[in-house]
């Protein structure tokens, strides 16, 4: 697997919005979006990549998974992390993860829905702790979801 991570350019805005988009109607069905597909596209363009630390994961030339951080206050925010449905398997949402990590030692906080049970598992495994639930009500999706934290960690 000739996997290459690197920071997401404008020109992968509609390639990061497709991997998004395919994700999100095959593993999270339950949570409809409350955006169309265009705005999808607008918004990964306009915002998400200008504004937000994205990373890509490709191979084989296409953009097959991306991760999203950002810093807030004394926290480092997961705010996305998707790879497309037919890549899904192939550790490249760990190697994602790892690479988004790699030299944070503050807290990471990030959300997912209380019903994705994969992601959960997941994100147990690389040592979140669920520290919170909540009904969905302060979310897009009006779904269940549950807070994640990581602990800071020794420099």
């Amino acid at each position: 697997m000739n996997l290459l991570l690197r920071t997401a350019a404008l020109a992968d805005a509609p390639a990061i919005a497709d991997v998004y988009l395919a994700s999100r109607a095959t593993f999270l069905a339950y949570a409809p979006l409350a955006h169309s597909d265009a705005d999808i596209h607008v918004w990964i363009e306009t915002n998400l990549i200008p504004r937000a630390s994205v990373t890509v994961a490709e191979l084989g030339g296409e953009v097959v998974g991306f991760v999203v951080t950002a810093v807030e206050g004394p926290l480092l925010w997961l705010d996305q992390l998707y790879v497309r449905p037919d890549s899904v398997c192939l550790g490249l949402g760990s190697k994602l993860l790892v690479h988004a990590l790699a030299g944070v030692t503050q807290p990471v906080r990030l959300y997912t829905f209380q019903a994705n049970a994969g992601a959960r598992r997941f994100y147990e495994r690389h040592g979140f702790k669920a520290v919170q639930f909540t009904d969905g009500q302060s979310n897009e999706e009006k779904c269940p979801d549950v807070l994640y934290e990581r602990a800071a960690q020794l420099a």
